[in-house]
């Protein structure tokens, strides 16, 4: 997979895709990460690349001219099977969209910053608007280092077992149940005797009860959903 991202200050993403499963992930050639700096791309010396928005109000917004000209060049040399822009103002990203967006060949994910983007872009160039959440950053980037992560660990042969990704909260619609590890007791807290049976259906069906509690108790949205 690829997924190239144009960013106002690329350097923010440095370190996200320098490490852990990402570092594994591009290093197995299974994942491409390639940031471009959309200043490049400015429409004068002054590395301009946004202006102060029609109507009056606070805050700078990137301009047509220099993102569209960094799309349109990227799209020279790659097909881009979707163009992300992450905004707050758009559906809030899930597991579902992590999913279907891993089973894409190339990806392109535009990073907003001060007040956005111009609303032409949205319009003519965007062919999917995501969020992370109900609040606002300073800008994309860390958002779109989430889009990567959440995507590229469910890549075929990212996860030393990729069963794992099966059993994350959300896949099947529910939280996670709780995990134990080694000690058996530890300060009298004691791991479930169940998951010491070695008996696979009974645990499994211990996992999809405690599942259903956590997600009743902390999340009941899911359940209507």
């Amino acid at each position: 997979m690829n997924i190239h991202i144009i960013s106002v200050v690329p350097d923010l993403l440095e370190s996200p895709f320098n490490h852990s499963i990402l570092k594994r992930a591009k290093e197995k050639g299974l994942l491409n990460v390639y940031v471009h700096n959309l200043r490049k791309w400015a429409i004068n010396k002054h590395a301009q690349v946004d202006d102060y928005q029609y109507g009056g109000g606070a805050g700078m917004v990137i301009m047509c001219e220099p993102l569209v000209n960094a799309i349109e060049e990227l799209q020279q040399t790659t097909k881009f099977d979707e163009i992300i822009y992450v905004t707050p103002d758009a559906e809030q990203f899930k597991q579902t969209h992590a999913n279907q967006l891993s089973m894409l060949q190339n990806i392109l994910i535009i990073c907003g910053h001060y007040k956005g983007i111009d609303q032409r872009i949205r319009d003519h160039y965007i062919t999917k608007e995501i969020s992370i959440g109900d609040y606002v950053l300073s800008g994309g980037e860390l958002a779109a280092a989430i889009l990567v992560d959440a995507i590229g660990r469910l890549l075929p042969g990212v996860l030393n077992d990729e069963t794992s990704a099966l059993t994350d909260s959300f896949q099947d619609g529910l939280l996670a149940p709780p995990v134990y590890t080694r000690p058996v007791d530890f300060k009298g807290w004691k791991v479930p005797e169940i998951l010491l049976t070695g008996n696979p259906k009974l645990i499994e069906e211990w996992r999809f009860e405690k599942a259903v509690e956590r997600t009743i108790q902390i999340r009941p949205d899911l359940m209507k959903e």
